[in-house]
């Protein structure tokens, strides 16, 4: 089933969530924050957003549910938010201060699958860390 651009950026924020197949309040209240004030999602119906969380989950349930995600993701993004897509996967990695082995290895995935360049992912990684840095 083809998706719009805001289904494909939630769908990686929940992959990146259930990847340790724990979705942590830490995490789901991130995704909510991000739909509200990043600019990408300016003209999302918020009330969508459980919907196309649930059809994401209700993908990865299916044969080769996470092949066919990312591949969905991939399908639906313009080349000009695929970064964008990268970071969002990293915010929603770090959203509760630890990235597992898990969200690690699909974050790995989706840089090769979306053709994010290594430089590229290592300043968003790198700014993604900056952004969760405590004392």
């Amino acid at each position: 089933m083809p998706i719009d651009h805001h289904a494909a950026l939630i769908y990686t924020m929940v992959l990146v969530s259930a990847a340790d197949r724990e979705m942590s309040d830490d995490e789901l209240e991130h995704i909510g924050n991000i739909v509200g004030h990043w600019p990408v999602f300016h003209d999302f119906d918020r009330d969508k957003l459980s919907t196309y969380a649930q059809d994401c989950a209700e993908l990865l349930r299916g044969q080769n549910g996470l092949d066919t995600a990312i591949e969905t993701i991939r399908a639906a993004l313009p080349h000009k938010l695929v970064e964008t897509a990268y970071a969002l996967a990293c915010d929603i990695a770090a959203a509760d201060g630890f990235a597992s082995q898990e969200e690690l290895r699909l974050l790995e995935m989706l840089r090769h699958e979306l053709a994010v360049g290594r430089l590229e992912a290592a300043a968003i990684e790198r700014a993604t860390r900056a952004r969760q840095m405590t004392l």
